[in-house]
């Protein structure tokens, strides 16, 4: 242990599991046969995935297998396919709330289906996940992945048809969220200026991103880089004076934030730094690889004298299914949009969480036994690698495909005259080489955001109170953003009212490596994820959090209760971008749709389908898949 270990409280028992060791996942793993790893890390029938802590999201025993066929070496040491002896109308890989929808929209149409929903995660849901902690009693509720009902679109009439068949009625969120609540007590977001980038560490009241003021004055920045961050704020300058809206934005499209910063309005390089992490959460990318476009979108500054309209950009459109809906759609569960998840597989296979509404579930427990229930119609089998997807003959003409899984050390295949591959888009080539080429590359053209999203428990809030923020941007640190859950009660749940109650504080972090090429830095983070140790992780957490509430009175041994860390190589659908990918705004077959397309008795679904990383882009493409498998078969 090191030295400031101690100090950290590294350790302390608190809510984790110490054995999970990222390094030694990646490195044994290749070490270890595929059947072996995989068989010891399927959980007993007794097991609740949501209060499982330590390091998840792409867990001990969801990739291994995969990245095994990935390079070649699976079928040299695989067992003997056993064939299942069930019979199904259809089969999903992937239970993240695609293939939930997806099956869902099968089901309605063909009531009394057989339908085998099959992930390689010990959870269903996808990157919708929760995370539970117990203490002193009670339960605490975190979102381990997607956070919100929410997109910068309006939801389709599909993916609104969905929320409103789950019983979720958007229009509550004013009344299930206290809204006054940390500003009542005199918290605001706040700005971390770390000691390496800046000469010393200060947390400053205020948003960088709003650039006030008085948070302009107390930022340790020189007299001319506060002078340049007052000038891009108030300044009324136009580059392109003379062109219309739709022109200037056409030249933003192909400008990056930065650039716009330091070639248009040669600002101060602290200025850059101060700006450099906006759109992590978005994008899973700094203002290196935002087109300047977005930038305005999203409100940054430096704008103001354009005269630009509201109207959307080049490449500013998503591709949109269905006809858009007028209102903007937003709610927060307390686990996110796991509770999607889970209201689906209530649908799907009644009596595995029990309740009616959609309140109720919030703190209903899920019986993981009966999620594969022998006689059921709908069964979601967990801890399951999809290793191969196959028509039997040829596609054109073949009445089933072939599916061969692993599970619990066995090698498994499984027939349905109908897949949907709900997965991710880059995975689809590995496990169904017979797709047509150009679908195949189009599909590997889908690199996901990596991501980290973590959840620690903490004994109180007080730091928090006086050093009086709810929020804090850490660029300089590991994980770029802090922040106090949502102050959101439902059913039985009720959020922390009192500084000295426990709360849940969600920490993110983008595994971006700036100054790359998008996908290229998406590439890089991901690699990054897969090598770092979850020790490693932790120790990140406990010193981001003891320097940036520290002045507070936090102590990081004392304070941390339980820890959670969600980590996603392949998180966010990616997001073409004007910057880099051409066809966006230039015209053309976007990748995305001819990744989708249905081959055969193979439908695709996910996000990526969309290349959209929202919800409503999950439901849609869901949505679309089971109809285009229930036109097949």
């Amino acid at each position: 242990m090191k030295s400031d270990d101690k100090s950290l409280g590294m350790g302390r028992r608190i809510t984790r599991r110490d054995f999970l060791d990222g390094v030694a996942i990646t490195i044994g793993g290749a070490m270890i046969a595929p059947p072996l790893l995989h068989a010891a890390s399927v959980p007993s029938a007794a097991a609740y995935p949501p209060a499982f802590t330590g390091l998840r999201g792409a867990h001990l025993g969801s990739f291994e297998a995969f990245h095994s066929l990935r390079d070649g070496a699976f079928w040299s040491t695989a067992p003997q396919a056993t064939p299942d002896d069930e019979a199904y109308d259809l089969i999903v890989v992937g239970a993240g709330i695609s293939g939930l929808t997806a099956a869902y929209t099968y089901l309605k149409s063909r009531p009394g289906s057989r339908i085998l929903i099959l992930d390689n995660h010990d959870d269903f849901g996808g990157h919708a996940k929760r995370n539970e902690f117990t203490y002193q009693g009670k339960t605490f509720l975190g979102y381990g992945g997607t956070q919100s009902i929410d997109s910068p679109q309006p939801y389709s009439a599909v993916a609104k048809g969905l929320i409103n068949e789950l019983g979720i009625d958007v229009s509550r969120y004013a009344a299930v969220l206290d809204e006054a609540l940390y500003p009542s007590l005199g918290l605001k977001s706040g700005y971390f200026f770390d000691r390496e980038t800046f000469g010393a560490d200060k947390l400053v009241v205020g948003s960088g991103h709003l650039l006030d003021d008085s948070f302009i004055a107390a930022a340790p920045i020189s007299d001319t880089a506060k002078a340049d961050l007052t000038r891009l704020v108030s300044g009324m300058l136009d580059p392109y004076p003379g062109l219309s809206s739709a022109a200037k934005k056409a030249r933003l499209a192909r400008l990056s934030y930065t650039d716009f910063l330091t070639e248009v309005w040669k600002v101060d390089k602290a200025v850059v730094v101060i700006l450099a992490s906006t759109g992590h959460e978005l994008f899973g990318a700094g203002i290196d690889a935002i087109p300047a476009q977005d930038a305005h979108a999203l409100g940054l500054p430096g704008f103001q004298g354009m005269g630009l309209d509201d109207n959307p950009g080049p490449g500013q459109n998503h591709d949109s299914l269905g006809t858009a809906e007028t209102e903007a759609y937003y709610f927060h569960f307390p686990d996110g949009n796991a509770t999607i998840a889970r209201l689906l597989v209530r649908k799907l296979i009644p009596g595995v969480i029990p309740g009616t509404t959609a309140d109720d579930i919030v703190t209903a427990r899920a019986d993981y036994s009966s999620l594969d229930r022998p006689g059921s119609n709908v069964r979601i089998r967990l801890s399951s690698s999809v290793m191969r997807v196959r028509h039997l003959g040829d596609p054109a003409s073949a009445t089933a495909v072939e599916v061969t899984y692993f599970n619990d050390g066995k090698l498994m295949s499984v027939q349905a005259p109908g897949v949907i591959l709900a997965c991710w888009h880059t995975a689809i080539p590995i496990l169904c080489p017979e797709l047509p080429q150009a679908q195949k590359e189009a599909m590997a053209f889908a690199v996901k955001v990596p991501l980290v999203y973590t959840n620690v428990l903490l004994r109180n809030w007080t730091s928090f109170e006086k050093l009086g923020v709810h929020s804090v941007n850490s660029p300089g640190l590991w994980h770029s953003a802090l922040s106090l859950d949502f102050p959101v009660s439902m059913g039985a749940y009720h959020y922390a009212r009192a500084p000295g109650e426990p709360i849940v504080v969600h920490m993110s972090k983008a595994a971006c490596q700036p100054g790359l090429p998008i996908r290229e830095q998406h590439a890089a983070g991901r690699r990054e994820l897969y090598t770092t140790s979850f020790e490693t992780i932790e120790r990140h957490v406990r010193t981001d959090l003891q320097r940036v509430l520290g002045a507070g009175g936090f102590d990081a041994a004392r304070d941390i209760a339980g820890l959670t860390v969600n980590r996603w190589p392949h998180g966010y659908a990616y997001q073409y971008n004007s910057l880099y990918d051409g066809f966006w705004v230039n015209g053309g077959e976007l990748p995305c749709a001819v990744a989708r397309r249905p081959y055969g008795r193979l439908a695709i679904a996910n996000a990526d389908a969309g290349a959209y990383s929202y919800t409503d882009a999950a439901i849609d493409h869901g949505h679309r898949a089971a109809q285009e498998i229930l036109t097949r078969v």
